[in-house]
């Protein structure tokens, strides 16, 4: 794209959103159960709802509501259309608020040039939303904020009816006992295209050991089936006690909702400081603290593990480098010991340079190789054609982001799509030379364990 075209994008997105007005109002209301909050929307909101907690559980976010979606279906182009967007939205903010800050919610597809059919009916290429109501737990503190965009001149009848619906979801949030729902049962359980899976781990072996690429990760799908549908707070509420220790998100698309608990953060940035983690190789966890320990000190000087771990470490290291000051990264990974399974882990630190963005971290950063392979356009394209799927937001990009350019992306795995009576689970594997396909199917199971836990299939693959 030559520079007058360039420039003339960039104007028409700013004239896009000139005689809009981005109003916000937030008030500090008593703490209140984030889902309940979540769950208090379902009846005049359904399908317009987003869910995301930290792993360390001091900042949640629950959105209600689409005041404003951003959107493309586009294979190119779309984290800058997203990412200007955004800022150009953010111009007409009215009144700036101090104590938070508008959020903008939602996700990427991992490949938007994967032309395979799939489940992802209802999700786009992009699809973000900034929240109507917005609650932000953050401590012991909770605010619920109101976000109308609109090109009216006079609006003030529209935001007190506003004001009506916040007072009404924030008592629904705050009288209501948080429901314990029941776990559900799955009554059927399919293994989609799982001879393909097999087949495509010995192909993209043997491309990998005629030096044609160096690491491919092969995804596969297991669908669940029920008698009934089941709420997406039902889902949450599951997930949540399964992987206390992980992100929690959740996304919905009118019908379908995309939720999970992962433990991978992709990027975070605060007060132009961008921290990311490096999360590759893995094992089971020990049924006792002595094979516990056992097993991840093997991980830890397991040659294959360390080879995907450094992998990864370079790739995140590398991004950091060219956006970032400052760097730090430690020599050696660590562990980190999830409920099922522990990874190595490294995280990376640098300090923002002027102009960088969390948005431009997320491209450069998706897919790292523990999503995609390496070298990456190679893996993508050798992903394309070996795997008998389309991920559509499995292994991707979600999160969230600020008025400030302030927010995190976690790498949605350990995730699941619902959609009516029907659950899609996800789950992948790092192929090199030495990979064989019984190991990569039996790694799979080991990933697929927190999703079907929290939704009540049969937890291995026997029969």
């Amino acid at each position: 794209m030559n520079s007058e075209s360039s420039s003339s994008t960039q104007k028409s997105t700013e004239s896009h959103y000139e005689g809009y007005r981005f109003y916000t109002e937030t008030i500090e209301v008593t703490r209140m159960s984030a889902l309940a909050f979540f769950e208090a929307g379902g009846d005049e909101y359904l399908g317009k709802r987003m869910y995301w907690q930290n792993r360390e559980k001091t900042f949640t976010l629950v959105g209600i509501g689409h005041a404003h979606v951003l959107s493309t279906n586009k294979a190119t182009g779309r984290f800058k259309k997203i990412k200007d967007d955004w800022k150009n939205l953010c111009k007409q903010i009215v009144n700036e608020e101090s104590s938070v800050q508008p959020v903008l919610f939602g996700g990427f597809s991992f490949d938007p040039l994967n032309s395979k059919s799939s489940e992802w009916t209802r999700f786009p290429q992009a699809y973000f939303a900034v929240p109507t109501f917005q609650l932000v737990l953050k401590g012991e503190q909770a605010f619920v904020s109101i976000h109308l965009i609109t090109e009216q001149q006079e609006s003030y009848a529209e935001f007190d009816a506003m004001r009506k619906e916040r007072d009404k979801l924030i008592h629904a949030a705050q009288v209501s006992e948080v429901d314990k729902y029941d776990k559900p049962q799955a009554t059927g359980r399919i293994e989609l295209r799982k001879e393909e899976y097999l087949d495509s781990i010995q192909q993209v072996t043997d491309i990998i050991k005629a030096k044609k690429v160096e690491k491919v990760v092969i995804a596969r799908t297991l669908k669940l089936e029920f008698e009934h549908k089941f709420s997406p707070s039902s889902a949450l509420y599951q997930v949540s006690n399964e992987q206390p220790e992980s992100f929690l998100f959740g996304l919905e698309a009118e019908e379908q909702f995309f939720f999970g608990a992962t433990p991978e953060r992709l990027v975070k940035v605060e007060d132009q400081k961008a921290l990311s983690t490096c999360l590759a190789g893995s094992t089971p966890r020990g049924k006792t603290v002595e094979k516990d320990t056992e097993l991840g000190e093997a991980l830890l000087k397991d040659p294959k593990n360390r080879a995907e771990h450094q992998f990864v470490v370079k790739m995140i290291s590398d991004v950091f480098e060219a956006n970032c000051s400052r760097m730090v990264v430690p020599k050696l990974p660590k562990l980190m010991k999830i409920r099922d399974i522990q990874h190595l882990y490294t995280p990376v630190e640098g300090e923002l340079k002027p102009g960088a963005t969390l948005f431009d971290l997320v491209e450069v950063l998706h897919p790292t190789p523990a999503l995609g392979g390496e070298p990456k356009l190679k893996a993508l394209q050798m992903i394309r054609e070996h795997e008998a799927m389309n991920r559509g937001y499995y292994a991707a990009p979600i999160g969230w982001i600020d008025a400030k350019g302030d927010g995190e992306f976690a790498v949605s795995i350990r995730s699941a799509l619902l959609d009516g009576e029907r659950a899609y689970l996800y789950a992948g594997g790092g192929i090199v030379a030495d990979s064989t396909p019984q190991s990569e199917y039996d790694e799979t199971w080991v990933k697929f364990r927190p999703m079907l836990r929290a939704l009540g299939g049969q937890l291995s693959d026997e029969s």
